[in-house]
């Protein structure tokens, strides 16, 4: 956003109002904004340069397996430093999430599930080239701060992409460039901001705003394993001193 101010922030602008307005389209109206932008001001690749490779071609990728080397190099480059922002992101934060934005169905959005379906869904796409995946509290909370508060807006997702991948793959990624990375940052803005500054924090009891904000801080200056092992850590003695004064109590009386 700090690269083009003038898109970022006023794209930023535009969201906030159009969120306000009960039933209106806030992300395709900005997606459209967005696109117009960059054509106009040449801060995305020219359409007409794309307009060649649009014609629909099917293709299916090809299966590729690695090998012991790549699988090694894999898991200290990428899984290793992966793991504590999955556990975290992907896993914990998303099942408190899920049942926080929707009480009575969220629950069928468990830990356990949530780890079964984004293994299964590495192991299975991985050797047709797909980048690593998991499901994230971002995506969700921009699913439901921008109006998606059903299965079918993933739906809707996943048939675009599908047919995007298997009738337009050379074309795939410059239409996907066409939306300009600063807009793109007002999207996470907001959705980051809302994830950040939710309910559950001021609700919290006054004994767990030291996790909260140390964990926090860690998490910003260091990475999200450091934060995630601060956390816990302060969290365990937290909990070990409210049992020991809880025993403590009982004795007394």
């Amino acid at each position: 956003m700090l690269e083009v101010p003038w898109l970022g922030f006023g794209m930023l602008a535009l969201l906030g109002v159009l969120t306000f307005l009960r039933g209106c389209p806030a992300t395709l109206i900005g997606l459209a904004v967005a696109l117009l932008a960059g054509q106009a001001a040449g801060l995305a690749p020219p359409f007409a340069e794309l307009a060649g490779e649009l014609a629909p071609r099917f293709g299916l990728p090809a299966v590729v397996l690695p090998g012991f080397a790549e699988m090694g190099a894999a898991l200290h480059k990428a899984v290793l430093p992966q793991i504590a922002l999955t556990v975290t992101n992907a896993v914990i934060v998303t099942a408190a999430l899920a049942r926080a934005l929707y009480p009575e169905a969220g629950a069928r959005v468990s830990e356990k599930r949530l780890c079964l379906t984004s293994g299964a869904a590495n192991l299975l796409l991985a050797p047709f080239g797909a980048l690593p995946m998991c499901h994230g509290a971002g995506g969700l909370q921009a699913h439901h701060r921008f109006g998606a508060r059903s299965g079918t807006a993933p739906l809707l997702i996943g048939a675009l992409l599908f047919v995007l991948a298997l009738f337009f793959a050379d074309a795939a990624v410059g239409l996907l460039a066409m939306i300009p990375l600063a807009a793109v940052g007002a999207f996470l803005v907001l959705a980051g901001a809302e994830l950040a500054i939710s309910k559950r924090l001021f609700d919290a009891r006054p004994d767990c705003w030291p996790a909260i904000g140390l964990t926090a801080l860690a998490t910003l200056l260091v990475d999200a394993a450091v934060g995630l092992a601060v956390g816990c850590t302060i969290e365990f003695g937290r909990t070990l001193a409210r049992d020991f004064v809880s025993r403590r109590g009982s004795r007394s009386d």
